[in-house]
């Protein structure tokens, strides 16, 4: 039997999070006798998906992170680990801060297929973020394929001229749909686990970082816990650099003793069982697969209209700007908060977020360099 083809996708890390997630789901159900991944990523710290990503077949190599000021020691390092391993089918590079740093190298060390995916709508505050679009300024014209995960992530990494000019892929954020469909019995289960039985649980989940906007989001829980006529929680999921700034926060608009940080879960999907609506106000995002978690476990779901539309796959979604003030937000959760919960599992598979459909459609792409 041939060995199968190996695919480089390149990360920060391999830590619990959006684009490390789905990826995940994908590499769980393509077929491994044909199709490999491997992952470059940029820490020497082990990452939360490590172990499996071994115990599937991959290897995991490491990079500098890339800080800006060392432009030419992170471009020697790239172009010295593509001389070494060019033995990949694809590279695809899910950074694309600096994309167009390591897919010419890639490309010119003898890798066939160049792809750079486009995962977010936004980038971090301050001259970080300003140095980043300059940095991928030119990227769509580095790359094989433009992949996006909506039109938005498309037009804030690649431009508006490529995405109207047909260049970009959709590509959506997939998930295993069976994993996350409503089950009465598991919520009843996780939510005595939890302390949450005779609440109404309003749910989160998300690193704690800039784009998720958990400052508002708290102000949105504050301002509910006043307004409704239910004994409230807040069930937060996610790590991160702004955790602390949070709990102090919620300490300060005297919320602590209702809001549960929960942490990274490996079964997060027990977790959406638990919540009775789910709130997401973002500041930026590319397709935030926890939205299509949440719809897939019929979860009533309001999020910032600055995330994309594509997302909204179900009528369970509506959008709200964040220039809102969070009364009115919690207003409009106190307004919706009857419904019947049931799962939507057949509905979003329809709207191609199933991962298993998915897994063909990419292991024929990656054999054939081709979606025809």
């Amino acid at each position: 039997m041939p060995e199968p083809i190996r695919i480089l996708h390149v990360l920060g890390t391999t830590q619990l999070g959006g684009a490390e997630s789905r990826i995940m789901d994908l590499y769980r159900h393509v077929d491994r006798e044909r199709v490999q991944f491997d992952f470059l990523v940029h820490t020497d710290k082990e990452g939360f998906f490590d172990k499996e990503i071994r115990e599937l077949g991959g290897r995991i190599f490491r990079a500098p992170r890339f800080r800006f000021y060392n432009y030419f020691s992170y471009k020697k390092a790239m172009t010295d680990f593509f001389r070494e391993n060019h033995e990949f089918r694809a590279v695809q590079g899910h950074i694309t801060s600096t994309a167009a740093i390591y897919l010419p190298i890639a490309k010119k060390a003898g890798v066939p297929l160049i792809i750079a995916h486009a995962r977010s709508a936004g980038v971090d505050k301050g001259i970080k973020g300003i140095l980043t679009r300059v940095l991928r300024r030119n990227l769509s014209e580095k790359a094989d394929f433009l992949f996006t995960c909506s039109e938005l992530a498309g037009i804030s990494v690649f431009g508006k001229k490529a995405v109207e000019a047909g260049k970009t892929v959709f590509v959506p954020n997939a998930i295993d749909c069976g994993d996350f469909e409503y089950d009465g019995l598991r919520r009843q289960k996780i939510r005595e686990e939890l302390g949450l039985s005779d609440k109404y649980v309003i749910g989160h989940v998300g690193r704690f970082h800039y784009a998720k906007n958990h400052e508002y989001l708290l102000q949105v829980f504050a301002a509910l816990c006043r307004k409704g006529d239910k004994d409230y929680a807040l069930l937060l999921l996610g790590e991160g650099g702004g955790m602390e700034a949070a709990g102090n926060q919620a300490k300060e608009l005297g919320i602590s003793d209702k809001v549960l940080f929960a942490g990274n879960k490996r079964n997060v999907y027990d977790y959406y069982q638990a919540m009775d609506y789910f709130v997401y106000p973002s500041r930026f995002e590319g397709l935030p697969g926890t939205v299509v978690e949440a719809q897939t476990s019929g979860l009533r779901c309001l999020m910032s209209d600055s995330i994309c539309t594509e997302v909204m796959a179900t009528e369970l979604v509506q959008a709200m700007s964040i220039k809102e003030s969070p009364e009115k937000w919690a207003e409009y959760i106190v307004d919706t908060q009857e419904y019947e919960r049931a799962g939507h599992k057949e509905q979003m598979e329809k709207a191609g977020f199933d991962v298993k459909a998915q897994a063909e459609i990419m292991t024929g792409f990656y054999e054939t360099g081709s979606f025809q």
